[in-house]
């Protein structure tokens, strides 16, 4: 059997698999456009950007191909109305959002005639999407990578907002093969959404050092810090993380006032930056929870193709 297709409002992808929207800057116009041109949905992350850099990015992958190009912006950053909306004026197929809960953007999508996808942690707010207008949910388990809005893994978490929502479902953490997709679709979810094994690849705009330490990280290298966003986030150890845990990482002197609400623990934005431009000391290395799986770093296209091919031969075990 082969994969099928993905339909979210009045958009269809060749292939269920959404291109994590992975931020600051390691889901660009390379990644999405790749993506979107191997058959699935790519993403560029606006978090992080300005509405300006944002739009470049977004012309810059439609100039790479005419397949499924969406955005992955935060709610909680202070600028996600301005990088909606010029998303939105720049024909985005499809706007996702997490870290928080905007209203106001389902008003601005349905005008717009665009797919509006929130990212949940739980059924009360699958149905509060679905009330709204959300063309589909994505189910953000516990062993997602970067924020994390719940504990419970996206296996555990799937039957129940599958049950609560008539919506596509596209379910989100610890998938690395195309065995993990066979098993969530064949769970109920209609799409897979993957963030770290695409991190890892060549068109992603991560540094070496990034990539390099995601090959190299095992199950006991992945910790939970605690962001100034409010959300608890799963990354990588490093030096930055055990002073986190320590306590004793300075407390930031200087605010760029990204954030609609901060702790002001340490600069996330300056963090981020850091990670994706190789610091990866004093960094935060954000990671999904199968990061010990990946061991490589292909092209996107030899990757999907791998995908596809791990699905398909997951089937085929299934039937013997």
């Amino acid at each position: 059997m082969e994969m099928p297709s993905l339909t979210i409002g009045n958009i269809t992808s060749r292939l269920p698999i959404i291109q994590g929207g992975m931020a600051v800057r390691i889901s660009m116009a390379p990644l999405a456009a790749a993506v979107a041109e191997a058959g699935g949905i790519g993403v560029i992350a606006g978090s992080g950007l300005t509405a300006d850099e944002l739009r470049s990015e977004i012309r810059a992958a439609r100039a790479e191909t005419s397949g499924v190009i969406g955005v992955n912006i935060m709610v909680a950053v202070r600028n996600f109305a301005e990088l909606a909306k010029a998303a939105i004026d720049e024909r985005i197929d499809l706007v996702i959002a997490g870290a928080g809960f905007s209203r106001d953007v389902f008003d601005w999508t349905r005008e717009a005639g665009i797919p509006m996808v929130p990212i949940v942690g739980s059924a009360r707010v699958a149905i509060l999407s679905e009330k709204f207008g959300a063309a589909a949910v994505v189910v953000e388990g516990g062993d997602a990578g970067g924020h994390l809005g719940t504990d419970v893994p996206v296996r555990q978490l799937l039957p129940g907002i599958l049950e609560a929502t008539s919506l596509p479902v596209i379910a989100a953490g610890n998938i690395v093969t195309g065995g993990d997709i066979r098993e969530l679709l064949e769970a109920g979810a209609a799409g897979v959404q993957m963030g770290a094994r695409f991190a890892a690849t060549v068109e992603s705009s991560a540094a070496d050092a990034f990539k390099q330490m995601y090959l190299e990280a095992t199950d006991e290298d992945v910790v939970i810090v605690r962001s100034p966003v409010g959300l608890p986030g799963r990354a990588l150890r490093n030096p930055l993380t055990d002073r986190l845990e320590a306590g004793t990482e300075p407390r930031i002197e200087r605010c760029i006032v990204c954030l609609k609400k901060c702790g002001k623990q340490f600069c996330i934005m300056d963090k981020l930056v850091k990670a994706h431009d190789g610091d990866v000391e004093d960094g935060l290395v954000f990671t999904g929870g199968g990061v010990a799986r990946i061991h490589d770093i292909p092209t996107v296209k030899a990757l999907m193709e791998r995908l596809v091919a791990e699905y398909r031969a997951a089937g085929e075990m299934g039937t013997v």
